[in-house]
């Protein structure tokens, strides 16, 4: 009985790689919008996907950025500045992708109270009204959806602006998934493990955690004490030095959502996202809590 069983999952497997391995016809004629082209994730999916021949609207927040790329590729990829906090800056960039594209093919690509608010309007908002702004031209060409989440849209324990705001990527990117599948759009979710980008820096760390600690109200870090916030700093450093530097194991889950003719509702990316975070995400919360709360340091007041 055994034996069959793991037959039918190996054909199970078999049969899953054999369709993710067609490619999407005609990858020259296609155009893709990707946002955040300065550093990271973008930068590396813009260059990756111009080696493959496609046709790149790379959207950079600074021109010092999208000069660089330009250096760095071929003419198949155009440049764009793009704020995604700012509304007319959306609107602007969405008129020069349709001006580019026409009617062609587009896949696109997401404490205090204000602290809150610009993760969330960068993280979350930005990417939902970019989206929103080119969902007409993506529907015209049945094309792709692909949204950066982060396995901490599936699992929740530090920063949480950050979750937040990855929680609702989730959240938008599921409902829009069901809302345009009449169109032929298929909505796909790249949920990266840890990561050493620019933006997971020791240093930046250690520089925006002093300036929310100082800033805090006094009774709060007379109720944690500065032993906590040291031990807490400490804890973040190591977890960002074992960060992967291996961003092709994302930009390749980007890119096969773009160019696979069955491309996935969901990738996992990296060996910790797959192996640790995907698992813990299905214990019992009362199993997952114990995980989490582990190794954190003790609040001074704690009971």
């Amino acid at each position: 009985m055994w034996l069959y069983v793991a037959c039918l999952i190996g054909l199970y497997y078999l049969f899953r790689w054999y369709r993710e391995r067609q490619v999407v016809s005609n990858l020259r004629d296609k155009y893709v919008f990707i946002t955040g082209c300065d550093s990271g994730f973008g930068n590396l999916l813009a260059k990756q996907l111009d080696l493959r021949g496609l046709r790149v609207l790379a959207a950079c927040l600074t021109e010092k950025g999208a000069e660089q790329l330009r250096r760095e590729t071929s003419d198949r990829v155009e440049t764009v500045i793009l704020d995604v906090t700012k509304t007319e800056s959306i609107t602007a960039a969405a008129q020069w992708v349709k001006e580019r594209v026409g009617n062609k093919d587009v896949c696109t690509e997401l404490m205090t109270k204000e602290n809150l608010m610009k993760t969330m309007n960068i993280n979350l908002f930005g990417v939902i009204e970019v989206t929103m702004s080119m969902l007409q031209m993506v529907k015209r060409a049945r094309g792709r959806i692909v949204n950066v989440s982060s396995i901490m849209g599936r699992v929740a324990f530090c920063s949480v602006a950050y979750c937040c705001s990855k929680h609702g990527v989730e959240a938008f990117s599921d409902c829009l998934r069901l809302d345009v599948q009449p169109f032929g759009v298929k909505v796909c979710v790249v949920e990266p493990g840890y990561f050493k980008t620019n933006l997971t820096n020791v240093q930046k760390l250690q520089e925006c955690s002093e300036n929310s600690w100082n800033k805090g109200p006094v009774e709060v870090k007379e109720s944690y004490g500065q032993e906590f916030f040291e031990k807490l700093l400490i804890r973040n450093k190591n977890s960002l030095q074992k960060c992967s530097t291996n961003l092709h194991l994302v930009t390749d889950c980007m890119e096969h959502a773009l160019t696979s003719h069955y491309p996935r509702y969901r990738y996992s990316a990296g060996w910790d996202a797959q192996f640790f975070f995907i698992p813990l995400s299905y214990l019992p919360t009362v199993l997952s809590d114990y995980v989490w709360s582990a190794n954190n340091p003790k609040p001074a007041h704690a009971v």
